[in-house]
C-alpha cells in the first residue's frame, strides 16, 4: 500500500469531485493520506477531513507565509487540536525566503514556537523550507533535533544536506519533482539517503509527476514517484512501496496505535 504523507485536500480545486477522488484512493493502493494544515482554515479543514474519512489523518501548523494570523489564542487551540486522536504531526512549519510574506524574524519566532508546540505533545514535525536552507537546519538542530523526529517535506537542498538531517532522526520527503528530467540534485538525494528514511508524498494540488506535469496532482499519481525512486536505486518499485509504508508509520507514530 500508498501512503501520502503530505497532501493539501481541503485545497479548493477539489471542491467539485474530492468526494469521488476519495472513493477511489484505497482500490488505487492508497491507503493512507496525511491532509496538512498551511492556515488557520486548513488546520480547521484537515481535521473535519480526518474525521469523515477513516484513511485520512491530519497535522496541526501554520505556514511560514500565515504566520502573522498567528497569536496566544490561535496558538492554544492548536495545542488543543494536536491532542486529537487523528492528528498526527505538528505541520506544515518553517521557513520560506522565497516570497517573504513575512518578516524573516517573525517567520523564525513562529517556526520555533511550533516547534515547542511540537515537543510538548510528543508529534513529529512536518517541515517547509523554501530558500531558507541553513536557517531551517541550524533552528531545526537547536530547537529541536532529538525530540520527536519528522519529515523534512519536498526536499528541495542537497544530497548532504538532507544526509545531515537523517543523522539528526528525520526522514526525506520525496515527490513529483524526483521525475522531472532537471531534477538532478533531487535524484541524487533520492539514490543516497538510506531507504528507511524516505517517505513519498504529493502536496498535492501541487507538483504532479511527469507525464502530469502541471495538472493537478492527487495521491493516485504516486507510483509514478514510486517508480522513479526504484528506477533511481535500481530495485522494485514494490520494494520502494514497502518500505515508504513502514517509514510514515514509523514517522508518525500515533498511526500504530
Amino acid at each position: 500500500m500508498i501512503f501520502d504523507t503530505h497532501a493539501h485536500y481541503d485545497d479548493e480545486t477539489f471542491d467539485e469531485d474530492r468526494e469521488e477522488l476519495f472513493a477511489r484512493m484505497q482500490s488505487a493502493g492508497v491507503g493512507g493520506v496525511v491532509n496538512v494544515g498551511a492556515s488557520l482554515q486548513g488546520v480547521r479543514a484537515s481535521q473535519e477531513l480526518a474525521g469523515r474519512y477513516p484513511f485520512v489523518w491530519a497535522a496541526v501548523g501554520v505556514h511560514p507565509d500565515e504566520v502573522g494570523s498567528l497569536n496566544e489564542e490561535t496558538l492554544q487551540w492548536m495545542y488543543e487540536l494536536c491532542r486529537e486522536p487523528k492528528t498526527v504531526a505538528v505541520g506544515e512549519i518553517g521557513l520560506d525566503y522565497h516570497w517573504n510574506r513575512e518578516p524573516h524574524e517573525v517567520q523564525q519566532q513562529w517556526f520555533i514556537r511550533q516547534l515547542e508546540m511540537a515537543k510538548e505533545t510528543g508529534l513529529p514535525v512536518n517541515i517547509h523550507s523554501r530558500d531558507a536552507a541553513q536557517d531551517t537546519f541550524d533552528l531545526m538542530k537547536e530547537h529541536h533535533a532529538g525530540t520527536t523526529g519528522g519529515i523534512i517535506h519536498c526536499f528541495s537542498s542537497s544530497a548532504q544536506m538532507a544526509l545531515d538531517y537523517v543523522k539528526l532522526g528525520y526522514y526525506i520527503g520525496i515527490g513529483g519533482v524526483v521525475t522531472f528530467r532537471n531534477a538532478r540534485v533531487l535524484k541524487e538525494v533520492a539514490a543516497e539517503v538510506p531507504l528507511d528514511r524516505i517517505v513519498v508524498e504529493t502536496d498535492c494540488p501541487y507538483l504532479a509527476p511527469e507525464p502530469n506535469r502541471g495538472k493537478r496532482n492527487s495521491s493516485l499519481y504516486l507510483p509514478l514517484v514510486i517508480e522513479e525512486i526504484a528506477r533511481i536505486r535500481g530495485v522494485s518499485a514494490q520494494e520502494i512501496e514497502d518500505a515508504t509504508w513502514e517509514n510514515a508509520h514509523r514517522v508518525y507514530r500515533k498511526l500504530q496505535e
